[in-house]
């Protein structure tokens, strides 16, 4: 497994992963968030200010959709 030989656990990536990427926001943020009763863009968006930069949310809006849908799933806890 070429991620274990580099020492990046899924855990390193979503703190250097930016969801959000005008704002720098973490992917482990959003989780977090989720983790925590999330489950709108809106309440992601109040609590980080994604959706807020040059891109007007274009960006990290279906990122952030689909990480509700997959934890809503059971892919991830």
């Amino acid at each position: 497994n070429t991620m274990e030989d580099n020492g990046l656990t899924p855990e390193i990536l979503d703190k250097l992963t930016k969801i959000c990427i005008c704002k720098q926001i973490p992917r482990s943020r959003v989780k977090q968030l989720i983790r925590n009763g999330a489950r709108t863009f809106a309440e992601i968006h109040q609590a980080t200010g994604t959706g807020t930069g040059a891109c007007s949310g274009t960006r990290c809006i279906p990122k952030i959709e689909q990480l509700i849908e997959d934890y809503e799933d059971g892919l991830w806890e």
